[in-house]
């Protein structure tokens, strides 16, 4: 079920410049009880990412009251909205007036095995590199070639994601998650300030660590880091957290910090 512009179609126009060169912006939300979940963390990282290409904000009312009535259709699933700039000439100059596209989709909740929850999930290292960009850095654009040719790295089933690092060989995140560490007592993630996508379920992970007493550290770390970590786990708002416990032949447990973040979310209000 699609929505361009409050319409319901499935086509838009061939000069938009979301598909001519990627310009626009993109979240994905989980629907819950037909609703949109972390609503409001959503828009602001829309807005934050509208600010940072110069695209006007769609209207929130209106964009909210569209995204209700898409995601009373289902129980669960997943609400994908797409910004892009709008249709322009052949070149990449902006149009003088630009006339923003809005695009709402409803997807099928991926059928993701409970044991990723509870047991945990195998990763990877991807050889592809994410590039430095002190502008891009954090919002999700619609350029996510990066992550697509990480993705295209492995085949295997066993394997449920692979860890990217950045052209400076630190660790940043994973193809569709951001990822977190904790080691004596501390929680580690990585500073976004160069490379990687801000996330939305990583943002609320960092304000109920301050919240709660729990330590929490962003800051730029080695492969070596990492695997010296007492636990690992990656996170995004569709699959809340997976902890990892395995990855480059190195054995990790469910410990007791994603255990703990898991019941904080488990108690979340996710319509804040």
């Amino acid at each position: 079920m699609i929505l361009v512009n409050g319409e319901f179609r499935d086509y838009i126009e061939i000069a938009d410049r979301g598909f001519q060169y990627g310009d626009g912006l993109f979240e994905t939300i989980a629907v819950v009880g037909g609703k949109p979940a972390f609503w409001h963390q959503h828009w602001q990282r829309l807005q934050s990412g509208c600010r940072c290409l110069n695209i006007p904000l769609p209207n929130p009312e209106i964009l909210f009251s569209e995204a209700k009535n898409l995601c009373r259709q289902a129980d669960k699933g997943v609400l994908k909205i797409i910004v892009t700039r709008g249709a322009g000439g052949r070149g990449y100059r902006q149009p003088n007036d630009i006339v923003p596209n809005r695009v709402l989709s409803l997807h099928p909740f991926p059928d993701y095995p409970d044991s990723y929850k509870e047991k945990g999930i195998t990763a990877r290292f991807c050889t592809t590199r994410l590039g430095l960009n002190t502008v891009l850095a954090g919002i999700k654009h619609l350029n996510r070639l990066e992550q697509v040719l990480a993705r295209a790295e492995w085949t295997d089933p066993a394997i449920q994601e692979g860890i990217m690092l950045d052209n400076n060989a630190h660790v940043i995140e994973g193809t569709m998650t951001n990822l977190f560490y904790a080691k004596n007592d501390t929680l580690y993630t990585s500073a976004i300030v160069q490379a990687g996508i801000a996330g939305v379920m990583r943002h609320i992970i960092l304000s109920l660590s301050s919240s709660r007493g729990l330590p929490a550290v962003e800051h730029l770390y080695s492969i070596n880091e990492l695997l010296s970590a007492d636990e690992i786990f990656v996170c995004n708002s569709i699959i809340g957290i997976w902890p990892v416990n395995r990855i480059a032949d190195t054995d990790y447990p469910v410990g007791p910090k994603t255990k703990l973040i898991q019941q904080w979310l488990g108690g979340y209000n996710q319509e804040m």
